[in-house]
């Protein structure tokens, strides 16, 4: 399998275009997928599912139920997600939203699809290691079956949906 290494810049394309793979609340049918089509945040172009090739902890936590991708490569699952090709006002949009740098940091996964990439993904590097107890997911939904549905800032007023 040959990996694609055209991930950042297309020589085609006047701006620069980005690989990311997104795993959570921005995956389509997810409360977030509208950032990802929305034209003023920049371009996005679904390129398909993959897999991680290691295995990552991919589990639920926070009282607004967030998925969190740990960077604790082999344990876990090999988490399903979705690639986009975006432009670097996309990719400087959702470093914004995930507080890379802060909160989350950018970090370069290997998965796999119909072809073999390295994009982009938000990991949680600095986490509490009770994090690493939590169930691990394979492929998030925000309605799933773990019963902890995302909730958003303006919704945190039910304190039923909140899971600490």
């Amino acid at each position: 399998m040959q990996v694609d290494q055209t991930n950042d810049k297309d020589p085609a394309s006047p701006a620069a275009e980005h690989l990311l793979f997104v795993y959570g609340t921005l995956k389509r049918n997810e409360p977030n997928y509208f950032l990802v089509t929305d034209p003023s945040k920049g371009k996005a172009v679904f390129e398909g599912v993959f897999r991680t090739v290691a295995k990552y902890p991919l589990v639920i936590a926070s009282r607004y139920n967030i998925p969190y991708l740990l960077h604790c490569e082999g344990v876990g699952k090999h988490v399903v997600g979705e690639v986009y090709r975006v432009d670097d006002a996309m990719l400087a949009f959702m470093d914004e939203f995930e507080g890379n740098g802060t909160y989350y940091q950018r970090r370069r996964v290997a998965v796999l699809g119909a072809r073999e990439l390295t994009p982009w993904a938000y990991f949680l590097i600095d986490f509490r290691e009770h994090l690493l107890r939590l169930p691990y997911l394979e492929d998030y939904s925000s309605k799933g079956e773990h019963g902890l549905e995302y909730v958003t800032s303006e919704d945190t007023s039910n304190p039923e949906q909140i899971y600490d």
